[in-house]
């Protein structure tokens, strides 16, 4: 929206409501809490030593219908992604994101990968994701072009490879983490394991709106039992 479109739009909201336009003292404690966000509650669930919430990132994940294959580093994800294929009896075809982190992907040597967008007929795909969050075993994923939206939604199996340094507690910590690093993308998808609808009878089907299988590849790229990391 244009910002005479939103003028506009604002000041036939402010006319309905008989109000004229906000006292300067006002409108600066708007900017103010909106450029100094406060984070609201956080519940004991997203709070501890970060290897606790690596294990807390796991354990709600996996209670949300996610499947999820720890490795020690980028060198196996190949291997996990072409065995996780394998036991679902899937083909070695994934469509991955262009993202640099996932540039290991072709060092399996059945492991066939394509970059890019996702189409319809693609039957898994590889993402990274910009954070896990332990409170509910949530993965948020930003676009980009590196790290296009049609390959969280399209296929029917999602497989996000995520590292142990990149786990918050809750979802304040990831939003403040994505303002920390500047622009906000466009889309920021929080996926908390495969999709599913129970508006049917109230019978619960998976792959309704996207992927029927969510497995995540964690990364322990910090030693299990030590205090805090990043992120």
């Amino acid at each position: 929206m244009s910002s005479d479109a939103r003028t506009h739009v604002l000041t036939r909201i402010r006319r309905s409501l008989n109000r004229g336009e906000l006292p300067e003292e006002a409108r600066a404690e708007l900017d103010r809490r909106i450029n100094e966000p406060k984070p609201g509650v956080v519940p004991a669930r997203a709070t501890g030593e970060h290897a606790a919430l690596v294990e807390r990132f796991v354990e709600m994940a996996e209670f949300a219908a996610a499947t999820v294959t720890r490795v020690p580093g980028m060198e196996a994800v190949p291997h996990a992604v072409a065995d996780w294929l394998k036991g679902h009896n899937l083909g070695p075809k994934v469509v991955a994101a262009p993202d640099a982190t996932l540039d290991g992907l072709e060092g399996h040597g059945t492991l066939e990968v394509t970059r890019g967008v996702a189409h319809p007929a693609d039957q898994a795909s590889v993402t990274p994701c910009f954070a896990g969050v332990a409170e509910t075993g949530t993965l948020v994923l930003l676009s980009g072009p590196d790290n296009p939206t049609s390959l969280n939604f399209l296929p029917d199996n999602h497989i996000i490879v995520v590292r142990a340094s990149q786990i918050v507690g809750g979802y304040e910590e990831a939003w403040a983490k994505l303002r920390a690093q500047g622009a906000v993308p466009r889309t920021v998808n929080m996926v908390t394991g495969p999709s599913r609808t129970g508006d049917i009878e109230q019978t619960l089907q998976l792959g309704a709106h996207g992927p029927r299988r969510l497995h995540i590849v964690l990364i322990d790229d910090q030693k299990r039992g030590t205090g805090s990391g990043e992120g």
